[in-house]
């Protein structure tokens, strides 16, 4: 199973009001694609759509025959509830979901694959740990295990390399790295453009729409990053609600 996406013509938004606008383009299977643009450039907003957390309200989105197993969304780590009790261990192994399905049980080889996850990115002994006292970095950290063990053909990492330590920074890359070399397809939103340059061979840059998507040192230029921040600074966030898609209901 493939997965490359294709983009055709998406808008995507909240209570009718759009975040994305018009955006169109294929991602190939198998790309190691960075999404890059100002504050509000719809970046969380358009993974939440690659995701099936947030419906377009108009256009398609084509996953190549995936679904939603085939998935692993790493979010943003402020949309993790750190209050909620639960351990790093048990949290990790929600990713085994689509394995053991949602109230599966948790048998040794199971309990296994969780301490590898663990290990390989560098938590051994946090296993009793409540995710409310990790740091910023062993919280990603601990998300990256999650995702490890969804062994998904589909990987969208949402500011993953935010707020951490150099060390942190670059062990997680290894593992970005590694998806990449498995063939997997990998997302990730990030602002570090230095980070992308060396990392990431193709950047989509985002604005609330299109501005550029290639290869990342020919997105990456200072005119297209100036034309990016004047989009998203002239974007009106009261404009009208969009009403497009009251017409594919009327279809169905």
């Amino acid at each position: 199973m493939t997965a490359r996406i294709t983009l055709r013509d998406v808008t995507l938004g909240y209570d009718r009001h759009p975040a994305v606008h018009h955006l169109s383009g294929e991602v190939a299977s198998g790309a190691l694609l960075a999404v890059v643009g100002p504050n509000g450039a719809g970046k969380s907003t358009l993974f939440r759509g690659l995701a099936g957390i947030l419906k377009p309200l108009s256009g398609t989105i084509d996953l190549g025959g995936l679904d939603i197993r085939d998935i692993a969304y790493l979010p943003q780590s402020v949309d993790i509830d750190r209050s909620f009790p639960i351990s790093v261990f048990d949290f990790v192994g929600t990713g085994l979901w689509r394995a053991t399905g949602f109230f599966g049980g948790m048998g040794s080889r199971e309990r296994e694959r969780i301490a590898q996850a663990l290990a390989a990115v560098g938590l051994n002994g946090f296993e009793n740990r409540n995710i409310g006292t990790l740091s910023g970095g062993q919280m990603q950290r601990m998300l990256f295990a999650r995702v490890l063990l969804q062994d998904a053909r589909l990987i969208v990492l949402d500011e993953a390399f935010n707020a951490i330590d150099a060390k942190t920074s670059a062990d997680l890359l290894v593992l970005v790295k590694r998806w990449h070399e498995e063939g997997r397809t990998v997302l990730a939103a990030l602002h570090d453009m230095d980070l992308v340059h060396r990392n990431f061979p193709e950047t989509l840059l985002l604005a609330r729409g299109l501005v550029a998507w290639g290869p990342t040192a020919q997105v990456l230029t200072s005119d297209n990053l100036a034309e990016a921040r004047r989009m998203c600074e002239a974007f009106d966030d009261g404009a009208a609600a969009c009403a497009v898609d009251a017409r594919p209901s009327q279809a169905a």
